[in-house]
């Protein structure tokens, strides 16, 4: 029998859940978008996680260029690099405040949702720079938009 091993990045978040898709298609990370995964997770998945005391589920985190394709992802998107994770959890409102006022990251977008929780959340980290940006998401006339909030 065949032993099948977990990769974990953190101790609430596995490679397997960073690289889940639906789509069918390969997604595996090389290195760099690994390394960038374990960076998202440890300073800002995980301390959210433990914070909130409830867990967070992953929708999206690596994409391969194939699956962005797919799911019309950014053509640079953070997601191809591993840098970026949309998620949803008990609380999301509470999630996002979570992240706004008590840690680094690069964006934090409401995602679509209503003015009480956001259909998901998408944050991301960067080991360079770390904007800070904070972005609302809407459908206007079947485009996305985003808007800076705060």
């Amino acid at each position: 029998m065949e032993e099948i091993r977990t990769t974990f990045l953190t101790p609430h978040f596995t490679l397997d859940e960073m690289t889940v898709t639906e789509t069918g298609l390969y997604n595996k990370p090389r290195s760099f978008a690994i390394a960038n995964l374990k960076l998202l997770c440890k300073y800002v998945l995980e301390p959210t996680r433990l914070a909130l005391q409830y867990p967070i589920k992953i929708d999206s985190a690596y994409r391969s260029d194939q699956v962005n394709a797919k799911v019309k992802g950014a053509k640079n998107s953070q997601h191809l690099i591993g840098s970026a994770a949309d998620f949803r959890c008990k609380d999301m409102k509470v999630a996002f405040e979570y992240i706004r006022t008590h840690l680094q990251f690069d964006q934090l977008i409401w995602e679509y949702g209503t003015s009480e929780q956001p259909g998901w959340i998408h944050v991301s980290y960067s080991i360079f720079s770390n904007r800070m940006q904070v972005l609302r998401s809407k459908k206007i006339l079947g485009l996305t938009v985003y808007k800076s909030i705060y």
